[in-house]
């Protein structure tokens, strides 16, 4: 091994499922020196970046990074604050919630620097990389350029020995890419010893590379300068070097691109724009943009993402109503209900939208039912289809097992099935192998030369727009040029299509080239102080970006405040368990003094409201049938006489026993007044003797003396309350990094999962405070549940209740990986538990075996009895400190717990 890389690498290797991602790759990185990965997309080069980062766990191999191993987490805490790691994506480092400067500011508290440094670091980024006018705009209101220097300047806050940029300008135009690098350059320039691993898609941006290591089906093809690997294959670019480098299987069959010139025809427009706007809002997506497209034509669309390339696509199809504007396919205006026209239309979005859960065949057979194709012509169709694109064997297929390459072969083929006049393709070879795409290309070709197909495609590639017949540059919504790319590059006097694109932006942006700035302050390759084991600071760096992110999203702010107190109202007003106004109607047969008293006595009573007498039986049972009555009584003829000779006497009652409940409630109503009336008839009739030997229980309510179910239920439903909303959203702030792709920031920064997962806890914990102060009012206040206790006891036992919601939630997000399942598991864990084993409905005293286990460590089972305990029965830290330690005692459980769980690598 050579102590001059910055990484060694031996036999590494790294799976996904079925899938290798890295096959026994043995590699060493020289150090101070700027290293590109080159190759497709799902060759390796992520893969092996995130290794080398430490943001991913080691399989199989070893992976030493500045002079030690990978796999010891040891190793990666010290030599964390080194390496700065930027993942792929647009900005998918950063919050875009948060200004530029606090972005920035965030990533300076991870590493540890006081406001001083920060601020003077963060001038100093800024100003290098032309962002200081943008200081205080959010990150999701940059652009791409904007998103990733950005990104650059929080990677580099730290003066990081080895910086990883994986495919940093993906997706970005051609100015801000070329700034991008220049800004790479005057960094290192600044410091020699820093070394630079890039991952790109783009051979252009390769070429300037020192060192490139040339990947496929993850495997090391070559390694070398750019002059080495083509004078290697002799060839005079590197997209042909790579492509030499294959093995003899992956490019078996492959020629070069050869589009013959377009044969003059009719002057007959296939697509016409005539001042396309699209707008969302106040965004102008799309501004005044016209065009016209001769059929059989060739026709590249230009720019970075952002630009309004695919809405004008989609109003061109269709799919979107233009704001303003018209636009037309052969000469007819579009109309979204109008599918004669979009029959003759095929469109390939730029996410792959096939059905992974079926065939190649049977996605084939649904598109053609789709599109209204004849049934008997269907099989003949497809296997034409399947035969053209080189799809017979891969029929019975499912589409997500496919090379990319395949996939994107599929997708024309399928979007060619109907016989189309007009392709649009968004984006058709983002990510494909140079093979690949040189057959795709000649794909399109043939369609175009040979079929009279017009074609409307979009991309990101030089190389390819040169194929096209004539192309139109776009830049935010705007049409810059629509000319040949001969044309275009003639007309600026430029040497590449590259640099006329750039002349075009700096005219439109009205720009200059970038001055010369010069490059952020560095320092020297150092050994940075030992990080400690817990730093406050990197703790409430999360604690202040979480609650900025509250404030400024409105709707989950508001939730979280309100979501407990909108369910306390719901429950409240709701729900009770109180059994009165119960409707009934008496079937009189007797009509006497003594019936009508009878009648009397339950009229009298709280709980009934006595209804129409019942004239017969059909009567009886319809009320009873549609709900009009809960009680039916029926008094039979000669019922008073009879109780005056002293003869047994029945009386008929029918309830309601839909809700067996209440209906039981209502039963013990009516028998006790009856016994009640029984004994009154009989003292009016022998007086006290009738009646001598009896005696009575004399029973009080020493808590809730009106035995009011809303008494005894806003206590309990407090604690479940506090349990559901607060937990749910400690669980999805975890998750919704995880789905958003900035839990790398936890992966790469010193940051302690610890610290990660306090700094998450501490803002829901004061929102969970917040409702449990708003629901103890609303209890006291709007519901008039008297309060007894210790107000300052149940406020102690209330923080630490809300502390323990929010750690159950914390445990949760480490198994979850989307926010839906996030918010389904946390519901279910937490409110089953909750019902079932800490008293609410059974006492805890009833439970044996697990569920007594259960019940005496589930925190809701302590607060409850604390809340009923504080609400009703007046008691303190005396009667309740038990309880209240217990509480104390599963905070720090359930801590460690998610501490233990969560993850400080990929896997």
């Amino acid at each position: 091994m050579s102590d001059r890389a910055v990484a060694h690498i031996r036999e590494l290797g790294l799976t996904y499922g079925r899938v290798t991602a890295l096959d026994s790759v043995t590699l060493d990185i020289p150090i101070g020196r700027m290293i590109g990965l080159i190759g497709p997309d799902g060759v390796g080069k992520s893969s092996l970046l995130a290794l080398i980062s430490g943001a991913r766990t080691l399989q199989t191999g070893t992976l030493q990074v500045l002079g030690g191993d990978m796999s010891q987490p040891g190793h990666r805490r010290q030599v964390c604050p080194r390496i700065a790691y930027m993942p792929q994506g647009l900005g998918r480092n950063l919050y875009h919630t948060l200004s530029v400067f606090e972005n920035v500011d965030f990533f300076g508290r991870l590493f540890g620097q006081d406001r001083i440094e920060r601020e003077a670091r963060i001038a100093d980024l800024l100003a290098a990389t032309g962002l200081s006018r943008f200081r205080d705009r959010p990150a999701g209101n940059l652009s791409g350029g904007m998103k990733q220097k950005l990104g650059l300047c929080c990677a580099l806050i730290h003066d990081p020995d080895l910086l990883i940029l994986d495919e940093p300008t993906t997706g970005v135009d051609p100015l801000s890419r070329r700034q991008f690098w220049d800004l790479i350059e005057r960094i290192r320039a600044g410091r020699p010893g820093m070394s630079v691993i890039v991952a790109t898609a783009y051979m252009e941006e390769a070429a300037r590379f020192d060192w490139l290591v040339a990947m496929s089906a993850g495997k090391v093809l070559a390694t070398g300068s750019p002059a080495d690997l083509m004078a290697r294959t002799a060839t005079a670019d590197l997209d042909a070097a790579f492509i030499e480098l294959l093995p003899a299987e992956d490019r078996l069959g492959h020629s070069r691109v050869i589009i013959p010139p377009m044969v003059p025809g009719a002057c007959e427009y296939a697509i016409e724009a005539e001042h396309l706007t699209m707008r969302f809002g106040d965004f102008t997506a799309v501004d005044d943009v016209s065009f016209r497209i001769p059929k059989g034509e060739i026709f590249g669309f230009l720019g970075s993402n952002g630009c309004g390339k695919t809405t004008t696509m989609k109003m061109l199809t269709g799919l979107l109503t233009a704001s303003e504007g018209t636009a037309k396919l052969f000469g007819h205006q579009v109309d979204p209900d109008d599918l004669s026209v979009r029959k003759r239309v095929g469109y390939m979005s730029q996410a792959f939208s096939l059905y992974g859960e079926l065939t190649v065949a049977q996605n084939f057979d649904l598109h053609a039912r789709l599109f209204k194709l004849d049934p008997a012509k269907i099989p003949g169709r497809i296997a034409e289809m399947a035969e053209r694109f080189d799809l017979t064997a891969e029929m019975e297929s499912r589409p997500d097992a496919l090379p990319l390459g395949i996939r994107q072969r599929l997708s024309l083929a399928i979007a060619m099935l109907h016989a189309p006049d007009i392709l649009i393709l968004d984006e058709p070879t983002s990510g494909v192998d140079p093979v690949a795409r040189d057959a795709f290309w000649q794909i399109l070709s043939d369609l175009s030369r040979k079929d009279g197909v017009t074609i409307f495609v979009s991309t990101h590639f030089m190389n390819e727009a040169e194929f096209c017949d004539r192309i139109s540059l776009m830049h935010a919504g705007k049409v810059l040029v629509s000319d040949t790319p001969k044309a275009i590059i003639a007309g600026r006097c430029a040497a590449t299509l590259e640099d006329a694109f750039v002349s075009w932006l700096e005219e439109a942006i009205g720009d200059t080239p970038a001055p010369e700035v010069s490059a952020p302050h560095v320092g020297s390759a150092h050994t940075p102080a030992k990080s400690p084991a817990f730093d406050p600071r990197r703790m409430f760096s999360y604690a202040v970006r979480e609650t900025m992110e509250l404030r400024r999203d409105p709707i989950r702010g508001t939730l979280a405040i309100l979501g407990t107190l909108i369910l306390m109202f719901v429950i409240g007003l709701g729900i009770s368990t109180d059994v009165q106004d119960l409707t009934f109607a008496v079937l009189d047969h007797d009509d006497s003094t003594i019936s009508r008293d009878y009648i009397q006595q339950i009229a009298g009573s709280r709980y009934f409201i006595e209804q129409e007498p019942l004239a017969d039986y059909a009567e009886m049972d319809r009320r009873l049938r549609e709900g009009k009555l809960n009680l039916a009584l029926e008094i039979p003829p000669n019922f008073g006489r009879d109780i005056l000779r002293g003869r047994d006497v029945e009386i008929g009652g029918w309830i309601d026993g839909s809700g067996p409940q209440r209906a039981e409630t209502v039963q013990g109503y009516v028998q006790g007044m009856h016994s009640h009336w029984l004994t009154q008839r009989m003292r009016e009739e022998y007086g006290a003797a009738a009646v001598a030997g009896d005696f009575g229980l004399q029973l009080r309510y020493r808590y809730n003396p009106d035995i009011k179910s809303l008494v005894a239920m806003v206590p309990a439903v407090i604690p479940l309350l506090l349990l559901l909303i607060p937990s749910m959203l400690s669980a999805l702030s975890v998750v919704r990094e995880k789905e958003l792709g900035s839990i790398t920031n936890l992966y790469v920064t010193p940051v302690t999962r610890l610290e990660f997962l306090l700094g998450k806890q501490i803002p829901y914990t004061a929102i969970a405070m917040l409702n449990f102060f708003l629901l103890t009012a609303l209890a006291i206040f709007a519901f008039k549940v008297p309060f007894t206790g210790s107000f300052t006891v149940f406020v102690l036992s209330g923080f630490l209740y809300v502390t323990a919601a929010t750690a159950i939630g914390l445990v949760i997000s480490a198994f979850m990986n989307s926010q839906l399942a996030a918010v389904f598991a946390t519901a279910l864990i937490t409110i089953l538990p909750a019902v079932q084993f800490s008293g609410l409905t059974d006492p805890v005293s009833s439970l044996d075996g697990v569920g007594a286990v259960i019940s005496q460590i589930y925190p809701t089972t302590h607060f409850i009895t604390i809340s009923r305990g504080a609400f009703s029965k007046a008691l303190g830290l005396e009667e309740l400190g038990g309880a209240i330690l217990r509480l104390a005692l599963v905070i720090p459980v359930l801590i460690g717990l998610g501490a233990v769980l969560m993850r400080k690598q990929e896997r």
